[in-house]
């Protein structure tokens, strides 16, 4: 990614999400749809509170579907998609934007790679210019494709190599959790399959993937339906379509064994364990479930890990909790419930796990209070309309779900969704998914620490 690789966090709360959750008639976010005869899929968010637009440019290729032998491949083109065209050169994509007063940036995930662009509404025909000439074709060449392979290798030395703990919760944890390579291997990339990719990789990777017709383009703000659709076609209409390679079959069952992996870490000062699950597949009756009970036992300072596991017990100094690399509601393969946790010394991942699973065992026994699971609901639902807020974000946001769900007006139902889970859906989520059998560990320890702890006794002593 050209900036980062894991999304930023939600923050604060901006709007009341309680009257959302209280009134049937709460916000609904407006979403029109219209598909161009090339393929390609417009979603218009209407929004005249501001004299501005998001744009968002998705296409439905990941690190999932980048070639074997080719890891990391996929965010290596995500860079390459910011060295210019025939038509614009290196350089001037951040120009024009930035120059008047916008921002834009890129990501990669698992299932699609995301364009995003934020700027004055007058700014919204240059920027679709610019996307449509990209996705036409890149300016192919190896000074390009050096200089972004260099570029992606140094990201790697300075988030990951130069890091303590080195992203191990998410690089790492998908290649234990999982089976199939397509959702197992280092999507960031190794250095050898990044020096090996050739100028011949890069130009099919575009034909094959960045095509009209693989790609969803959202629009969010100051702009009508007619206006956004007629800008559309203007840019991308005469665009062919491509052959779209067939999609493999990534699909894995819950795992039926408990995986513990143990590493060393030279640069971390304080041990760490994180522990994942497979969620429930993408529009199962399950996931929105599985997101509040995430929530429950993660989410924050009072949920249930925090206050039973960093204050109760005292055994972690903190409790993190991720969906694989998007949201419990943007995968469409295998993905993971993980929690991170660095804790003291003077304790060991088997404590921690231990605490992890009384909690989850109250709830699977239990389930949640009333008070509880309202307090999460709101707790959701804020963090959802107030991530819906900035327009860049709603553009993202209902073209990844298009994407993904084939149905933009997915962003409308989350909401319900979430109100919809009752407490014995939690304690099925809990029972189902959060088992020790379902579950892949790492405890990852600091390498001092590691040489410092006593031998095991030989068999037999």
């Amino acid at each position: 990614m050209r900036r980062r690789l894991l999304p930023a966090l939600l923050g604060g709360l901006l709007i009341t999400a309680s009257a959302h959750a209280a009134t049937p008639d709460r916000w609904q976010v407006p979403v029109a749809v219209k598909k161009l005869d090339n393929g390609l899929t417009v979603v218009v968010s209407e929004d005249h509170s501001s004299p501005t637009v998001g744009v968002s440019m998705v296409y439905h290729v990941g690190m999932r579907l980048e070639p074997k032998d080719r890891t990391g491949f996929a965010h290596l083109f995500e860079h390459l998609m910011f060295e210019g065209t025939p038509n614009a050169k290196e350089g001037v994509f951040d120009k024009v934007i930035t120059g008047g007063g916008g921002r834009n940036n890129g990501s990669t995930r698992p299932d699609f790679t995301n364009y995003i662009e934020m700027a004055p509404a007058s700014a919204l025909e240059p920027i679709l210019w610019l996307e449509a000439d990209r996705m036409k074709t890149l300016d192919f060449n190896p000074a390009t494709l050096k200089n972004q392979q260099d570029v992606v290798k140094e990201e790697i030395r300075v988030n990951v190599k130069n890091q303590p703990y080195g992203g191990f919760y998410w690089i790492d944890m998908g290649q234990q959790a999982f089976s199939k390579w397509e959702n197992n291997h280092d999507g960031y990339g190794s250095f050898k399959d990044l020096e090996g990719a050739s100028l011949t990789d890069v130009s099919s990777f575009h034909r094959d993937f960045y095509g009209p017709n693989n790609a969803v383009l959202g629009i969010a703000g100051d702009v009508t339906p007619d206006q956004a659709f007629a800008l559309a076609q203007k840019y991308f209409g005469g665009i062919p379509a491509r052959t779209t390679p067939k999609r493999p079959d990534v699909k894995e069952s819950l795992n039926t064994k408990e995986k513990r992996v143990q590493q060393t870490d030279a640069l971390a000062q304080v041990p760490a364990v994180a522990a994942a699950w497979k969620m429930p597949e993408r529009g199962s009756k399950d996931q929105a479930a599985m997101a509040v009970l995430g929530d429950v036992l993660a989410g924050g300072d009072a949920s249930r890990f925090y206050q039973g596991i960093v204050k109760g017990r005292e055994l972690a100094l903190n409790v993190e909790s991720l969906y694989g690399l998007t949201s419990p509601w943007e995968y469409d393969g295998p993905t993971l419930f993980t929690v991170f946790a660095l804790y003291k010394p003077t304790t060991n991942a088997d404590a921690v796990l231990a605490a992890m699973d009384e909690e989850i065992a109250k709830v699977a026994k239990d389930g949640v209070s009333d008070a509880e699971l309202q307090r999460v609901k709101t707790h959701m639902l804020a963090d959802w309309y107030n991530g819906l807020e900035a327009f860049i974000n709603r553009a993202d946001t209902v073209a990844k779900l298009q994407t993904l769900w084939g149905d933009a007006n997915v962003v409308n139902k989350i909401p319900t969704w979430i109100e919809g889970v009752t407490s014995a859906d939690l304690q099925r989520a809990a029972k189902t998914y959060l088992a020790r059998t379902n579950r892949t560990v790492i405890d990852r320890v600091p390498t001092a620490m590691a040489k410092a702890a006593p031998a095991a006794p030989a068999a037999g002593k």
